[in-house]
């Protein structure tokens, strides 16, 4: 995998309606997203060709715009053929494919409305999230110091790109500690999500997972509850305290990145990886690869 830094790649990058060498797709130092965070973006995955629910996405990402209060200057289809057109530009059948909007240039200070709304499309490769021998053993997770604030106090249903300087915070306190990522509680001390991937219990039969009502309620994670459905497994959406981790049994983590991946610690407390989370993986493996 190409370790060089991200500016200083090969290829293309579709950017304002064209493809561009990816070293010249660039932003300017005084761009209010830099700024102000007045940014949106997507995280996608192809497999074989193919992006897997790229329409789901593309929506997500024109809500996720409209909630900022900016409206993304192209249709829906001219997206998603945006999307392909970097895919095949960079010659990958299997990578990640990053679309991203924000506001430009043309205005510096907390009011933009008049600042060109800028989209681009990025593509490369990230074969797994977290290392693959440390994947099938199960992560390990610390506990952040940071909560997922209250939905009156953030837009959190935009995948917006200012949401997430709690979550490079936690993540890197984590693995300065040794972990793999960080769960972080919500608002209220309860259980909410990863840096970057929604959470899943087993408890017997049943899968337990948080209620989105502060955070993303994640595609992957709309997905793994449809093939657990599709195996009879009862998937309950709950207020999940902390202390409850105790009891549960299994845990994982999903997300178009972490796709589905087991957990064997959060904090003081310890799961198993077992066969309900072995079968999602495969499952979810087998859904995106068909």
């Amino acid at each position: 995998m190409d370790q060089r830094p991200f500016d200083q790649r090969d290829g293309f990058i579709w950017m304002n309606g064209e493809l561009v060498p990816w070293t010249e797709a660039r932003l300017h130092v005084l761009s209010h997203a830099l700024h102000y965070a007045s940014s949106v973006f997507e995280g996608q995955r192809a497999y074989g060709g193919k992006i897997f629910k790229l329409r789901e996405h593309t929506e997500r990402l024109f809500e996720s715009a409209k909630i900022l209060g900016f409206e993304i200057p192209y249709t829906m289809d001219e997206i998603d053929v945006a999307n392909y057109a970097a895919l095949e530009a960079q010659g990958l059948q299997d990578g990640y494919v990053r679309p991203v909007a924000w506001r430009g240039s043309e205005m510096m200070g907390v009011s933009a409305q008049s600042s060109k709304i800028n989209v681009a499309v990025a593509v490369w490769e990230w074969p797994s999230y977290f290392d693959p021998a440390e994947r099938l053993k199960g992560i390990r997770m610390n506990i952040s110091d940071w909560r997922r604030p209250a939905p009156d106090t953030i837009p959190c249903k935009a995948k917006a790109a200012g949401l997430y300087m709690i979550c490079t915070l936690s993540k890197h306190k984590a693995e300065n500690q040794g972990f793999n990522d960080s769960m972080m509680l919500d608002y209220r001390g309860l259980v909410a999500e990863a840096t970057g991937a929604n959470v899943f219990f087993r408890q017997g039969e049943t899968l337990h997972t948080p209620t989105p009502d502060c955070f993303l309620d994640g595609i992957t994670r709309r997905t793994v509850i449809d093939l657990a459905k599709a195996r009879q497994i009862e998937v309950v959406e709950r207020a999940i305290k902390p202390e409850e981790m105790a009891d549960f049994e299994e845990c994982f983590i999903t997300g178009t990145a972490a796709e589905v991946t087991p957990v064997s610690q959060i904090g003081p407390y310890t799961f198993t990886p077992g066969a309900l989370s072995e079968a999602l993986m495969n499952d979810y493996s087998t859904l995106v690869n068909s």
